[in-house]
């Protein structure tokens, strides 16, 4: 046998156990409502928690992705998708809405949610200690807080008296529950509250454009995955019309946003990798009690402040986890 031939038998020899790992390596499904390019650093938060419990995403673990891109009807269909597919476990993230779609396609394959409301409300789980069934995940609070967001607007805005709000009626649940706590909370302060709806990019824009006209002193934008996805045009829109707006996480205020509040979402996904990844190695869903995330972030964007010709109060600036220069 010639060397260069018995050299490639090796190497071909070799390659075999490693081809059938990979084919061997547990799938885990992703479902997202909304699109790869818009949740990046929080699927990499994902896979640190994956690592923490040893899987690597191309090395010992796949990831079958399936999104939505947005839209509301599809999920089912992707959901039932992944049970055909026969993965290990699903993962569900972008809202309530994708954590429903999973539970009624499947009762057998375990689920990991990340919602933003109390999964026991929502009837996800009979329990946050014992959920049953096959779900578990993370609750990251954001709907909840929304009476603390109105007492920090206030504290911002003291002299405030009316104040828009924006919220995506497709996200029922979520718009739901929001419009409740908003309008209990703005009583409880003496606020007076508009609504204003938006489940589309050009639904932004045109509520913008009624926002222009009814110049209140403030806009409050509800936690919702829709306007997650669109931060960049609800941020860009707020500083032209010179608003004070505040949002649900600090990645509105990266991207130029005066002020956020609320639950770490890289926290809440990383917990999700690490839950996905002990469910891997055998732990039941029903056993596994439902992450309550308690890693709240107070962001205050000074440079937009100072763009909007406003003094943010000493004491509020002492109480934010980060200040933006």
């Amino acid at each position: 046998m010639r060397r260069r031939n018995f050299i490639a038998l090796l190497g071909g020899a070799a390659a075999w156990p490693l081809a059938a790992r990979a084919q061997q390596a547990p799938v885990i499904g992703f479902l997202n409502y909304q699109s790869p390019e818009t949740i990046g650093d929080l699927r990499r938060a994902f896979g640190l928690g994956l690592k923490d419990t040893g899987y690597i995403e191309g090395e010992n673990v796949a990831i079958d992705y399936r999104w939505a891109e947005n839209q509301l009807d599809r999920l089912s269909t992707l959901a039932a998708e992944l049970v055909r597919r026969r993965v290990a476990v699903i993962v569900t993230s972008g809202g309530p809405a994708s954590a429903f779609a999973a539970k009624a396609a499947t009762p057998a394959i375990p689920i990991v949610f990340t919602v933003n409301e109390d999964p026991v409300k929502l009837g996800l789980v009979a329990s946050v200690a014992r959920p049953g069934g096959n779900l578990t995940g993370v609750n990251f609070f954001n709907a909840e807080l929304v009476p603390k967001r109105l007492e920090l607007l206030r504290e911002l805005l003291p002299r405030a008296a009316r104040v828009a709000v924006l919220i995506n009626p497709a996200n029922v649940t979520t718009s739901t529950s929001t419009l409740r706590d908003v309008e209990a909370a703005s009583r409880a302060i003496g606020l007076q509250i508009t609504i204003f709806n938006a489940s589309t990019s050009s639904e932004i824009d045109a509520a913008f454009t009624s926002l222009a006209r009814e110049r209140p002193d403030a806009l409050f934008v509800g936690g919702d995955a829709f306007f997650f996805i669109r931060r960049v045009q609800l941020v860009n829109w707020a500083s032209r019309q010179g608003l004070c707006a505040t949002y649900s996480s600090r990645d509105f205020a990266e991207v130029g946003g005066l002020m956020s509040y609320g639950t770490s979402l890289a926290d809440a996904f990383r917990q999700a990798g690490i839950y996905a990844g002990q469910i891997l190695k055998g732990a039941k869903p029903a056993d596994l009690p439902v992450v309550q995330s308690t890693k709240l972030d107070l962001v205050i964007n000074a440079q937009t402040a100072r763009m909007l010709g406003l003094t943010v109060p000493a004491s509020l600036l002492a109480r934010a986890d980060e200040v933006i220069e």
